[in-house]
This record gives structure tokens, C-alpha cells and sequence, in this order.
């Protein structure tokens, strides 16, 4: 059985910081683009980071510059640093796991950031 567990969000002022994490079990990451996912209230889900199996990253432009996506093989975890929070970074922060004919999420995270 997949899980993807994320860990690490919460409650944070603006410009503050959060690092989460995302632990996967019943698969081997290192074959896996990895990503991070957030959905706002009343809003769709989008893409924040990804993350490839030869650690090429792509951001969101509203991220780029505060955020930085990284992968530990060997502990099988994704992480996700965010610097500079906004208030428009509140969401749920889900993590994703993708390969062909395969796809994975995990249950999400909240992250909340007060002004």
C-alpha cells in the first residue's frame, strides 16, 4: 500500500518560515517525479514545485525565489522550504508522486499565514 505523508504545516506570520515534508512508503521515490501541490479555499488545486528523479525543479512564478523543493532518496522524503510567506500562500500543501500510469497523493498539509 502508497502512503505519502506529509508533516510540517501550520500557523506562521507573514515573512515567516515553514519546511514540510513528505514521507513516502510502498514506493521508491527515486524513480518518481516528485511535487507539491496547494489548494486555497474555493480555489483549484495547483502546482507550487516539482521535483525530477535528477532533481531538476520547476516553480510556480507567485513561489519562485522563496521556495525550494529537495529530495532525500536514501530517507525516501521530498521536502519543501518556504521563506518568505505571504498570506496568499494559505492552502493545503499536498504532496505528489508521478511516473507513467502511476500517480499518488498524499492526505495534504494546512499551512495558515497571518498578516
Amino acid at each position: 500500500q502508497v502512503q505519502l505523508v506529509e508533516s510540517g504545516g501550520g500557523l506562521v506570520q507573514s515573512g515567516g518560515s515553514l519546511r514540510l515534508s513528505c514521507a513516502a512508503s510502498g514506493i521508491g521515490i527515486s524513480i518518481y517525479d516528485m511535487a507539491w501541490y496547494r489548494q486555497a479555499p474555493g480555489g483549484q488545486r495547483e502546482l507550487v514545485a516539482a521535483i525530477t528523479p535528477l532533481s531538476s525543479t520547476n516553480y510556480a512564478d507567485s513561489v519562485k525565489g522563496r521556495f525550494t523543493i529537495s529530495r532525500d532518496n536514501a530517507k525516501n522524503t521530498v521536502y519543501l522550504q518556504m521563506n518568505s510567506l505571504k498570506p496568499e500562500d494559505t492552502a493545503v500543501y499536498y504532496c505528489n508522486a508521478g511516473r507513467p500510469q502511476y500517480m499518488y497523493w498524499g492526505q495534504g498539509t494546512q499551512v495558515t499565514v497571518s498578516s
